[in-house]
């Protein structure tokens, strides 16, 4: 049993999620998101950039600004 100070575990691993206007859902349990421009990982905590149309996440401006100039995949 947990103390109300204690954290659940973290999974380890990249996370799927599903991204809607301003917030995103959970779908399976990890500890990052990959950046669909660059490929790096981004830890959920510093997400703040991605797209809802082609559900992908960005790790920088610099990287939404690369997907927009190439436009769709």
């Amino acid at each position: 049993m947990m103390n109300r100070f204690e954290r659940k575990p973290v999974p380890q691993g990249e996370a799927k999620l599903e991204y809607l206007d301003g917030d995103y859902r959970v779908v399976q349990p990890g500890a990052f998101v990959r950046c669909a421009i660059t490929g790096e990982p981004i830890p959920l905590e510093e997400l703040r950039y991605w797209s809802v149309d082609l559900q992908e996440a960005y790790s920088s401006t610099d990287a939404v600004l690369t997907r927009l100039k190439k436009g769709r995949p």
